[in-house]
């Protein structure tokens, strides 16, 4: 039976605690013998002990591995010279330096959990946003110019190559679904800002190329800012969600506050060859140690990452894994009993990760 070597670096506040409520499930779901975990260093506290936030050995680890799980990284006041996070270091470093091109984000309202949007139910609110992982705006990380304290710029970098794959991974996600919950239609909608920018027109114009192979699904477009309104007032039209980097970390915010957490936002960031597993949430720090962060994002997580090995590798047993999880934490969440504080209960750490290793099947 194969085994599979991860990489955990487990980060920053409560990174360590989320992280290991993750690596729990993921040994109570499969046994202690197919995954071997191993932790390697990186993020603000090891910058503020060594003066270095991603060692070249963690960097060489991650490479190596079958996929990379991840807590949460970066804390307030923990910055390079320039002003930006060290923190943020591993994950941007990680998504350019192997090329992880496609960052997925599903947005579920699970059962048991009530939107801020009122009217709707669980099940209504179900899409992806597939944020292009490797350029835009944030490729200039490192690379701006800053001249005499007085001006900065940041250069957006948009490409046909890197557009085109993203564009193509979101048609594909989308046959692979059920559609919107709203008209069942299969439907990917480009969000852009295209009626502004030759970037994002260039975006939109590479979706188009790329859609008329895929003449089963549809192809809709939106505005970025437009989009902030239609998810709060449509958000059961939506399918899958493409679009460009900042702009993906921006709206994947603003839907994971819609079905109820940034807690309940996984996150996968793959490419060819690697795989990196974290929830979508940042390191809050001022709760961190306390033992009332929601670890379900990053449970969610790991059951993307069996997700992924499996269709890899081919393997039914990680498949079957991840499935097990996924409706464990639904049995938990639709059972109503264990509701995490932010969600609007009570419910610790140690009170949700035992409830999830209880409602494994």
């Amino acid at each position: 039976m194969k085994t599979y070597e991860i990489a955990v670096v487990q980060g920053d506040g409560i990174g360590p605690e989320v992280c290991s409520a993750a690596i729990e499930i993921l040994k109570e779901t499969l046994g202690s013998n197919r995954l071997h975990f191993v932790e390697h260093p990186a993020g603000a506290e090891h910058y503020k002990k060594t003066g270095v936030a991603f060692p070249e050995d963690t960097f060489n680890a991650c490479k190596s591995a079958d996929a990379v799980l991840h807590g949460a990284a970066g804390l307030p006041g923990v910055v390079y010279p320039d002003g930006t996070e060290a923190g943020l270091d591993f994950g941007l470093q990680l998504r350019f330096r192997l090329d992880l091109y496609a960052n997925i984000r599903p947005i579920k309202l699970h059962e048991g959990v009530v939107s801020p949007l009122r009217k709707y139910e669980p099940g209504s609110i179900d899409y992806i946003i597939l944020r292009e992982n490797t350029e835009g705006l944030y490729a200039s990380r490192g690379a701006g110019v800053r001249i005499r304290g007085e001006l900065a710029t940041d250069t957006i970098v948009i490409t046909r190559k890197g557009t085109e794959r993203v564009v193509r991974q979101a048609f594909e996600l989308s046959r692979a679904r059920n559609g919107a919950p709203r008209d069942g239609k299969r439907r990917v909608t480009c969000c852009d800002k295209a009626n502004v920018l030759r970037s994002y027109a260039f975006f939109r114009e590479v979706a188009v190329e790329v859609a008329k192979d895929y003449p089963d699904i549809e192809l809709d477009f939106a505005l970025v800012d437009a989009m902030t309104v239609h998810l709060v007032h449509r958000p059961d039209f939506y399918d899958v969600i493409v679009t460009e980097n900042m702009f993906g970390d921006i709206i994947s915010d603003l839907g994971a506050a819609t079905i109820g957490s940034m807690g309940m936002s996984p996150t996968a960031e793959v490419g060819d060859n690697n795989g990196f597993f974290q929830a979508a949430h940042g390191s809050a720090p001022d709760i961190a140690g306390q033992g009332v962060a929601n670890p379900l994002g990053t449970i969610l997580a790991g059951a993307m990452m069996l997700d992924w090995l499996g269709r890899r590798h081919d393997d039914e047993g990680l498949l079957e894994g991840g499935r097990r999880i996924q409706a464990g934490v639904e049995k938990v969440l639709g059972g109503g009993k264990i509701v995490p504080r932010d969600l609007g209960g009570s419910s610790g750490t140690r009170e949700v990760v035992d409830a999830v290793a209880r409602a494994l099947v």
